[in-house]
């Protein structure tokens, strides 16, 4: 196979988790770690398939309390395959020193490939190579094929094949002493010749799971039925330079599909109805090509293979199957088990690239918030307010997934977890829909469940401001900003910070939309709305109110992440390196020490910076105006430089909103930030973590920095464009789908702007660069010279 690849060389246990998550495959619908197939769970290999959206509900006994748990559910394994000389020892690479391993992620057809050679005496050794795919086209359906050569001698082979439904969730450590048995009622047998079955439940949400597998090789295949598994056996005959091949077709359905009446006999009907492998991989390719043309992305160098892989992975997770799925964003993709496949605000660094390549799944990642809102509602009515408080941690029904106590692995300790008061991420949900609604021009979203969620997400903001008037100010209380690592105020009995600034200002802005959009409803739409949501006549007043009279902290001209923050002590940064080196993960450091991070001038990741990641400098400046401040060039900057050298970067979103704000404002040092956001999956920079799945928003962020970071590119009304230069990323194009033009090509390089617009029936697009206006109509290309 040609074209970009991901490759690995030798066989090295320490690094396979690593390996494993970033050689994931998927189709959107379900997705299985890269795991080799003739190894087991342990602690070096970690076979993990999941479905999107398919969780269960665990209660676990920890430090003596009754812990309730929602886990996306490790589904049984469909990969065993193993082998071994007739009568000897099963083979893998733990058991036998190999003399040739090596793995490639073929990127372009979606396809992951294996060539190991095993020893097996004097001048004799066994080749064994694989192909692998987790189908595009059709996403129930995956296959495995597996070559087998003597060389040097004859060589009878046993091949046992599985589907084994004994698997737990047991894919991170620091999550062990919860409950990870989520499958029961597994049963296992036999159906075609050449085709055995499993099937099994959640234990709680009783969703029901169907696989069924095909194998077809050059010798006669027993089916054998044991506990919880479904076992397929047969003997190769290979004489020396020989190959024989195995091919195992595996499909997949569970109870939450569409169109099916029971998912075992979904299942068994499509492995009955598959192809041979050959064709399934042609079909697999031929979908992946047209998936690479609409998401185009053309950077030269190691940049841009970095950028290929995250683009591969976020295709991966939410893909066009992603459209007719009731699913969010989950934060570690369908690659691993941290976070516990919980959905964050990710969206909010995954949705503006999609917007421009696929709206139908950012459209359907919308509908996810939408069908939980009441839910949402719930939640803002149990802390006495009206409107919406999505929760920080989201997963099958909406309610709070945050968990009550999470382990800091270094001092051994269960801790209170603060991090369900980040009620910002309800102003993440309506920047999405904001986003996504400029991008599209999607009028029906926008005045239907668009609306919805917008103005009750606004209602909660109003609601959450209490009017101080000592300072003359609304204030929102007892919160947590994106730092994360400040939960509350040294010594304080009660847990949240009060004017987050970070809260504050995108609260103001949402309330600003809401207005913003009630005055452009169509009336009778209007009427509706407020009736169907009980909008009182004078709530829009106080919204408008509320959100020009926001409480902003400041201190030493920069502003501050939140009120009260300017007296906590400054930390020993050096001192702390010195001793530690690693010091992302700061809170638990200090912790581990009797210590606590709320009492120094230390963030974990961008908090008060994001508000540079989110709005241009014209929108910020225009917001801090509305609030009654004057934001200059000056204030932010100092405020950038303030915040940069107190944080120590322990999310890979740090290193990503970093880079983009130090690339908009045209300042050295941003590529540093760059590359950190770019190698941190790849090189595993927080220290394990890649092992339990990728972080998703960093490898989406990446992606938008290229295509609206750099470009400085905006869908409002116009296609507004500000080009900053970045050394290190001089040339680069990519194409996008913008109010139904399909495949807009930009591309950058030695100070000229080029814009190629298809052919089609559509009106021209008006491209805005700085106080230039110029139309570019279907067929044509426009080329700008930039401006120094």
């Amino acid at each position: 196979m040609t074209g970009p690849a991901w490759e690995y060389d030798g066989y090295r246990p320490g690094e396979e988790r690593l390996r494993e998550s970033l050689c994931t495959l998927g189709n959107g619908y379900f997705a299985t770690r890269g795991a080799l197939p003739e190894c087991t769970a342990d602690d070096i290999h970690y076979p993990g398939t999941y479905a999107a959206g398919c969780y269960n509900r665990l209660t676990s006994e920890v430090a003596g309390r009754r812990v309730e748990n929602e886990d996306m559910v490790n589904l049984p394994n469909w990969l065993p395959l193993r082998f071994r000389p007739a009568g000897g020892d099963w083979l893998t690479p733990d058991t036998t020193a190999v003399t040739e391993h090596h793995q490639v992620l073929h990127l372009d057809p979606g396809v992951l490939e294996r060539r190991t050679r095993y020893p097996l005496g004097p001048g004799t050794g066994l080749l064994v190579r694989q192909l692998r795919l987790v189908h595009l086209a059709d996403p129930h359906l995956a296959a495995l094929r597996t070559e087998f050569t003597a060389e040097g001698g004859p060589l009878d082979l046993d091949v046992e094949a599985a589907l084994d439904g004994r698997v737990t969730n047991s894919g991170v450590a620091r999550y062990r002493e919860l409950d990870g048995r989520h499958l029961t009622r597994v049963e296992a047998g036999a159906a075609a010749p050449g085709t055995v079955w499993l099937c099994c439940h959640t234990r709680t949400s009783d969703i029901g799971f169907g696989l069924a597998a095909r194998l077809t090789a050059e010798a006669p295949v027993r089916h054998a039925a044991e506990d919880r598994r479904a076992v397929q056996r047969l003997r190769l005959r290979l004489p020396p330079g020989r190959t024989a091949t195995v091919d195992k077709t595996v499909a997949l359905h569970t109870s939450r599909d569409p169109a099916i009446s029971d998912p075992l006999c979904a299942a068994l009907d499509r492995t009955a109805g598959a192809p041979p492998f050959e064709t399934l991989l042609e079909a697999h390719r031929t979908v992946w090509e047209q998936l690479w043309r609409r998401t185009e992305l053309d950077v030269p160098g190691e940049a841009g293979s970095i950028l290929r892989l995250h683009l591969f992975h976020v295709l991966q997770t939410l893909s066009p199957h992603t459209a007719d799925l009731d699913v969010g964003v989950p934060a570690r993709g369908l690659h691993g088990e941290a976070y516990r496949g919980h959905v964050f605000w990710d969206e909010l660094f995954v949705l503006p690239y999609l917007n421009l390549h696929l709206p139908e799944v950012s459209r359907a990642l919308l509908r996810y918030r939408h069908r939980r809102l009441d839910a949402a509602c719930h939640a803002a009515a149990a802390l006495g307010r009206r409107g919406a408080l999505y929760p920080w941690q989201s997963g099958s029904d909406g309610r709070e997934e945050t968990q009550q106590l999470h382990l800091n692995p270094r001092s051994g300790r269960w801790l209170p977890d603060h991090s369900r008061l980040q009620h910002h991420v309800g102003s993440a949900v309506a920047y999405n829909i904001w986003q996504y609604c400029e991008a599209t021009g999607d009028t029906d979203f926008r005045h239907g469940e668009g609306a919805e969620m917008l103005l009750q997400i606004a209602r909660f903001w109003a609601d959450s401001a209490v009017w101080d008037d000592h300072l003359g100010h609304y204030r929102i209380r007892g919160v947590v900003g994106p730092d994360e690592y400040h939960d509350a105020y040294p010594g304080a009995a009660r847990p949240g910070l009060d004017d987050n600034a970070y809260t504050n200002v995108t609260a103001a802005w949402v309330l600003g939309r809401a207005l913003e959009l009630l005055a452009g409803l169509p009336e009778p739409r209007r009427r509706e709305l407020t009736e169907y949501s009980g909008l009182a006549e004078d709530e829009p007043a106080r919204w408008e109110q509320v959100s020009r009279r926001l409480h902003i902290p400041f201190h030493d001209g920069v502003i501050s992440q939140f009120d009260g923050y300017a007296d906590l002590a400054e930390l020993d940064w050096e001192g702390y390196r010195k001793r530690y080196g690693d010091i992302r993960r700061l809170d638990r450091i200090l912790e581990a020490e009797g210590d606590t991070v709320n009492r120094y001038k230390a963030s974990k990741q961008a908090d008060v910076l994001m508000l540079g990641y989110l709005f241009s400098p014209g929108e910020l400046r225009d917001l801090f105006q509305r609030l009654g401040h004057r934001l200059d060039e000056h204030t932010w900057t100092a405020t950038v430089d303030h915040y940069l050298h107190r944080t120590s970067h322990g999310s890979t979103l740090s290193g990503l909103v970093h880079g983009w704000i130090l690339a908009r404002a045209r300042r050295a040092g941003a590529w540093r930030f760059v590359q950190e956001a770019l190698r941190g999956d790849i090189a595993d920079l927080q220290g394990g973590t890649t092992g339990e799945g990728v972080h998703l928003g960093a490898m989406a962020g990446t992606l938008d920095l290229v295509q609206r970071g750099l470009t400085g590119l905006e869908t409002r009304g116009d296609l507004c464009l500000d080009p900053v230069p970045l050394p290190e990323l001089s040339s680069y194009g990519f194409s996008l789908r913008y109010h139904g033009h399909w495949g807009v090509r930009l591309r950058l390089r030695s100070g000229l702007l080029e814009i190629a617009v298809p052919a089609s029936d559509r009106s021209p697009i008006d491209i805005r660069l700085h106080d230039r206006v110029v139309p570019v109509g279907p067929g044509e290309t426009a080329r700008l010279v930039l401006p120094d």
